[in-house]
């Protein structure tokens, strides 16, 4: 009988190369029937039709013209996405769908629970969507020392973006030196890597006042923190178009601004991205670029 850790490493295996699998079987369904092929990566659509170039020579061109084709729809705004599952009845194949779903529409990052990280690495290796986990989640109320811990286990497992949540008690009490301590942990952790990790500081924003979310923003950036971000999702309410805007007019136009919690339509999107975010924590990725194709082409927003 095999031990725990070769049973999980042949789960992770098997996910791959399902993923990898169905991965293939899109590309083909997907293929004209025109005799040409497709491929498609990086925002970008190429069509190759060989035998109808060896026609056109045949028939007399001396010099052929080309270009890369149509952009996909929406690039730019999954391009910002941060693809999410953070239930803590998550299953491995719903983390591969993920996966998969990220790679397909090219979203920044899957964002998930600590757990799933080694195989997201695995099932991301290659692609340009990045690894996020969550640390100190959803409560914010482990110590500094205990998150820095969180932070470095997920760095190992392949995390590359990390997104904390700040002690919210001490930050409504005015131990700012207490904030300041937690943030700062888990940023030293994070920017001793190379290439550097990014830290995103949830300062889950439905419990703040604006003076405290001023504090939560300012703390942040004094600390080297990469970006606010609004909420975690578990409180009672999510990101809002006046939070985002506050955010960014504290943080200034070099620091990132994540919008979370309740974004569910392109229109939610866009208008956080029009009040300041430079990405979006949505577990409606999909919904968002694939349901407002019609309302979105041609207009040049993103």
């Amino acid at each position: 009988m095999p031990d725990a850790q070769t049973v999980e490493r042949i789960v992770e295996a098997v996910t791959r190369q399902v993923l990898l699998a169905l991965a293939e079987n899109e590309r083909r369904a997907a293929q004209p029937a025109d005799g040409c092929t497709q491929e498609c990566g990086a925002g970008y659509c190429i069509r190759h039709c060989g035998d109808k170039v060896e026609l056109i020579v045949q028939a007399g061109a001396e010099r052929l013209a080309s270009g890369l084709g149509a952009t996909p729809a929406n690039a730019r705004l999954a391009a910002m996405i941060d693809h999410t599952l953070l239930k803590p009845e998550a299953t491995p194949d719903q983390i591969a769908q993920l996966c998969y779903e990220a790679r397909k529409y090219g979203f920044a990052a899957v964002c998930v629970n600590p757990t799933h990280v080694p195989v997201c690495a695995q099932l991301l290796k290659g692609s340009s969507v990045a690894v996020c986990s969550v640390v100190g989640f959803p409560l914010g109320a482990t110590p500094p020392e205990v998150k820095a811990f969180e932070a470095q286990k997920a760095i190992d497992d392949g995390a590359t973006e990390i997104d904390m949540v700040i002690n919210i008690g001490a930050l409504k009490s005015r131990d700012y030196e207490m904030v300041a301590r937690d943030i700062r942990a888990v940023v030293r952790v994070c920017h001793a890597h190379t290439p550097s990790v990014l830290v995103k500081v949830i300062i889950e924003a439905v419990l703040l006042n604006d003076e405290e979310k001023i504090a939560a923003c300012l703390l942040s950036k004094e600390c080297g923190a990469n970006y606010v971000k609004t909420s975690t999702g578990f409180a009672a309410g999510g990101a809002t178009v006046a939070d985002v805007a506050l955010m960014r007019r504290v943080v200034g136009p070099q620091m990132g601004v994540k919008a979370a919690g309740g974004v569910r339509t392109h229109a939610d999107a866009a208008a956080m991205v029009e009040a300041g975010a430079t990405r979006i924590g949505a577990s409606a990725g999909v919904k968002i670029i694939q349901g407002d194709n019609a309302a979105t082409a041609g207009s040049g927003k993103y």
